[in-house]
This record gives structure tokens, C-alpha cells and sequence, in this order.
């Protein structure tokens, strides 16, 4: 065994997890600005009640300034970014709404059902996963249909309840997911009681309906077919999303610079 490799006695193999930690706090050092990831984001692989210690007596301090614009690890976003400029530049693959999406449109679905099963999950590819219909509903409300945020805040609790009339089973996937003992929480349930009984319920029951559980990685899927129904029925601000003043715009801001400090 190569010497620099060898274990010292005491000294357990690390992991993938504390290796990929290493190599990207190598790779922030080499920056020339300090970056710092919210507590928010650590949280849960580290306790947030030990961040922001003082450094260690003797260490070097680090005098870079702190950064408060682009992070130079990301494609730079245009000055007036668009939906799409989003799904390009900051959100994870798109295959799965696409997917959802096209199933929907070939149901022969109308457009504002279509457009809410291609931003079902735009909290999950781009801003958080917990709670994700209710952030991306509200990511979304001011540039869509109230209908369309409404459906894509309630399907996050409809997907757990199903419903044969509809021809809606509980998903498989879920089985193995979260396990068959699996409950969902308080609220979950009660906003079930509330949208089962609502006039948009089968909007958002239309998610569940054409969501792709288990989606296929390599199928071929393109945004061509709905262009026109985003440019129809997405109200895309002409300062761009994030610059228009809206109740929600420091939550696309929060997407364009997710590392910045302040």
C-alpha cells in the first residue's frame, strides 16, 4: 500500500460523502472569494448549532471578501430571465415534467392542466424538495392561472390518497420510498379533506393522474410542444423573473444566487 495512502492506527476509511466534502471545500478555497452555504442547506449533515464557531486558535484568517454575485461555478443567468432561462441554467433535469407533461397532453388535457403538470415539481428541480407544491405554488402564483398554483399546491397531498373513481392507486413507488407503514402528517391530511372537496379538485387530481412515477431516464421528450401553451398562459414579467417587484421575486433571485452571502 502506497505510504500516503496508508491508514494511521485509529483512523477509519472515510467515505464518499467526507471525500466529495473535501474535494469541494478544495475547490471553494481555490475561489477568490469566500462562499458560505446557508444554514438551510447544511442542516441535517450538520448540526447548525455548531456552524459559525470561531476558528481554531493559530489558523490562518481568511481575508477574501464574501460573495455577493454570481458564483462563478454557474452558468451566468440573462439579465432578464425567463421561465425557460431557468429550467437551462439552474433547475435539474426537466425530463420528468416533460414527460408528465407530454402524457397529459396526448390525454388530451386542456392547456392549463398541461401547464400544471409541467410545473408540478418546478420546486423540486430548483429550489427545495420539502413541502415542494406549496413552494412551487407559490413560486409560480403570479405568473399563472390561480387554478394551476391552486392544483400544484394541493397534489402534494393528493398524491398520498387514492381515488379509483379517478383511476388513481397509491403508488407503488411510494412503497418502496417511504415503506407500507408510512402515515402522512396532520396538514397533509387536512388539506386532502379540503381539496377533495373543491371546485379545481380534479385539476390537481390531474397531476397525480398523468405524474410519471416511475419515469423513463432515456425517453426522448422536448420543450417544442409547449412553447406556445407557456407563452399562452405563463406571464413572464418583461424585467424578468426575480426584477418585477412581485411578492415572490427574492425567491427566483434566491435561484440566480443561491451562494450569496447577504
Amino acid at each position: 500500500m502506497n505510504e500516503n495512502h496508508r491508514q494511521h492506527p485509529g483512523q477509519g476509511a472515510r467515505s464518499l460523502s467526507e471525500r466529495a466534502d473535501e474535494l469541494e471545500h478544495r475547490m471553494i478555497d481555490e475561489l477568490e472569494q469566500r462562499i458560505v452555504k446557508s444554514v438551510l442547506f447544511v442542516s441535517g449533515d450538520k448540526d447548525p448549532r455548531t456552524m459559525n464557531q470561531p476558528p481554531p486558535p493559530g489558523s490562518k484568517p481568511d481575508r477574501r471578501k464574501f460573495l455577493m454575485g454570481d458564483d462563478p461555478r454557474l452558468p451566468k443567468m440573462p439579465e432578464t430571465p425567463t421561465l425557460l432561462d431557468f429550467f437551462r441554467n439552474r433547475f435539474g433535469s426537466p425530463n420528468h415534467v416533460l414527460q408528465s407533461a407530454t402524457h397529459a397532453l396526448k390525454g388530451g388535457h386542456d392547456e392549463k392542466t398541461v401547464l400544471a403538470c409541467l410545473l408540478h415539481d418546478i420546486a423540486v428541480a430548483g429550489f427545495i424538495r420539502a413541502d415542494h407544491g406549496y413552494w412551487g405554488a407559490q413560486l409560480i402564483a403570479p405568473y399563472v392561472d390561480e387554478e394551476v398554483s391552486w392544483a400544484i399546491r394541493y397534489h402534494q397531498a393528493l398524491r398520498f390518497f387514492p381515488d379509483e373513481a379517478a383511476g388513481y392507486t397509491y403508488p407503488e413507488a411510494y412503497i418502496r420510498y417511504f415503506g407500507p407503514d408510512y402515515q402522512v402528517e396532520d396538514y397533509v391530511r387536512a388539506d386532502y379533506e379540503y381539496a377533495r372537496n373543491h371546485k379545481w379538485y380534479m385539476t390537481s387530481r390531474l397531476i397525480t393522474l398523468n405524474d410519471i412515477y416511475s419515469f423513463d431516464p432515456n425517453a426522448k421528450v422536448s420543450w417544442d410542444p409547449f412553447m406556445d401553451i407557456i407563452g399562452r398562459h405563463f406571464k413572464q414579467p418583461k424585467e424578468g423573473l426575480g426584477f418585477d417587484g412581485s411578492p415572490v421575486a427574492h425567491m427566483w433571485r434566491t435561484i440566480i444566487w443561491p451562494t450569496k452571502f447577504l
